[in-house]
């Protein structure tokens, strides 16, 4: 069992620090402000200007802030989402259970909901809105369906360089439909480099709070 704690970052919202990589799960900065600036306003937001109906692959499923941020975004603007997230180390109910990113009744029932569905099949957590959650390691991982949008939020690779080097983000390339779009919080200059050799077109974008930039590639038209 990992020994986890919880830290409270710079918007109040909490996030996880695991001391045996010396890492956290989001940044220290704000937790929910981050994931609402990289993978919602520049990784959804972005592909919702094409598409009505939306599918996801989150590479980190974590704490579930991105599949609940998501799950709002749809109920808000009428989306239609199929959510894939992966995770090896899922997390236990007394740790998410201590996570505060919803105050509203509603919002706690969904967020419960999202961290206490089943792992392996599909589920709906409201109209318009389903989920499939993965415990498996990523380069195992065989998928029937491709995605349009991948949120890419491992942890970062001073902690875990393995999942920013070509196999995973081979891996990446090979799920999303042509077309469709990465979007990370990592600006690493032998990642972009990694991208761009498997045939992404790159942007550079201004990060969240206590970042400079952020990610954002785009899988080439075949």
């Amino acid at each position: 069992m990992r020994k986890i704690e919880i830290r409270q970052t710079a918007d109040g919202s909490n996030t996880l620090y695991l001391p045996e990589l010396d890492e956290t799960y989001h940044s220290s900065h704000g937790a929910v402000q981050e994931a609402m600036h990289v993978f919602i306003e520049h990784g959804l937001t972005f592909v919702g200007q094409e598409k009505k109906s939306i599918s996801v692959f989150e590479m980190g499923f974590g704490t579930g802030l991105n599949a609940l941020l998501t799950a709002q975004w749809s109920e808000q603007y009428s989306y239609s989402l199929r959510y894939i997230g992966i995770e090896l180390h899922p997390l236990s109910e007394d740790i998410w259970g201590q996570m505060d990113y919803v105050q509203e009744k509603v919002e706690r029932e969904k967020y419960a909901k999202i961290m206490s569905a089943a792992w392996g099949d599909y589920q709906e957590i409201h109209p318009g809105f389903q989920l499939k959650k993965i415990k498996e390691d990523v380069l195992a991982l065989q998928l029937s369906e491709k995605v349009d949008l991948i949120y890419f939020d491992a942890f970062g690779p001073r902690a875990q360089s393995e999942m920013w080097e070509l196999p995973v983000l081979t891996k990446m390339y090979e799920l999303l439909l042509p077309g469709g779009v990465f979007v990370t919080y990592c600006a690493q200059g032998q990642m972009k480099r990694n991208l761009t050799a498997l045939g992404f077109t790159l942007e550079s974008l201004p990060g969240p709070p206590g970042k400079r930039e952020m990610t954002r590639a785009v899988k080439k038209l075949i």
